[in-house]
C-alpha cells in the first residue's frame, strides 16, 4: 500500500508530517511525498523534506490514499483547484482521503464534507475554520480525530499519532 501525502513547500507543521509518516511506515504503509514545488520543502519548525514531484502530478491509481499535513503555508499553497481535483478522484474511488490541522478546510473546499462529520484546528481567538467547515455542510466535532467514512479528519499536531493510527486502521479494513 502506497499514501501521497502532501506539504506545503514552506511552513507545513513538522509534527504531523513526521510523526504521521512514521506511524504508517512503521506498518508498512509507503508514503511518497509531493508539494507544491519541488527542492526542499520547510517547516514551520526547521524539518526539511526533499520534494521531487508537485501535487499535479499524483496518478490517483497508484495510492490507496492521500494525505494533507496542515501548518500555516497548507492555505497558502495547496487550497486550490489542483488539491480539489484530487480529492475528489481519490474520493469517487473511495479511497481514504486523510487531513489534520488547518488542511480540513482544503477538503471542505472542495465539497467532500457535505453532509460529513470532521475536525479542524481552532483557537479561543481563531474559530474561523469552524466556520467554514459549516458553510461547506460539515458537521464540525471537537475530538482530535474524526473518521467519516473514507473521510479522516485530525484537529492538530497532538494528534499526529492517532491520526496515522487511524489511517492505517481504515486501510487496513479496506485490505479485508
Amino acid at each position: 500500500m502506497k499514501i501521497a501525502f502532501i506539504i506545503a513547500n514552506k511552513d507545513f507543521r513538522d509534527e504531523e508530517y513526521f510523526i504521521t509518516k512514521e506511524v504508517l511506515e512503521n506498518h508498512g504503509i509507503k508514503v511518497d511525498t509531493y508539494s507544491n514545488a519541488i527542492g526542499l520543502a520547510l517547516g514551520r519548525f526547521g524539518g526539511e523534506v526533499k520534494v521531487r514531484e508537485v501535487v499535479e502530478s499524483i496518478d490517483v491509481d497508484d495510492y490507496s490514499g492521500i494525505v494533507f499535513i496542515g501548518g500555516s503555508g497548507a492555505l497558502k499553497r495547496l487550497d486550490n483547484d489542483i488539491s480539489y481535483g484530487l480529492i475528489s478522484r481519490f474520493n469517487e474511488e473511495g479511497k481514504v482521503i486523510g487531513a489534520i490541522c488547518i488542511s480540513p478546510v482544503i477538503l471542505a473546499n472542495s465539497g467532500i464534507l457535505e453532509g460529513k462529520k470532521a475536525t479542524v484546528w481552532y483557537s479561543d481567538m481563531d474559530k474561523g475554520a469552524i466556520k467554514i467547515l459549516g458553510r461547506r455542510g460539515a458537521e464540525f466535532i471537537d475530538e482530535p480525530v474524526v473518521s467519516d467514512c473514507n473521510i479522516i479528519t485530525a484537529r492538530d499536531f497532538e494528534a499526529s499519532s492517532s491520526f496515522g493510527s487511524a489511517i492505517v486502521s481504515y486501510l487496513t479494513n479496506m485490505e479485508k
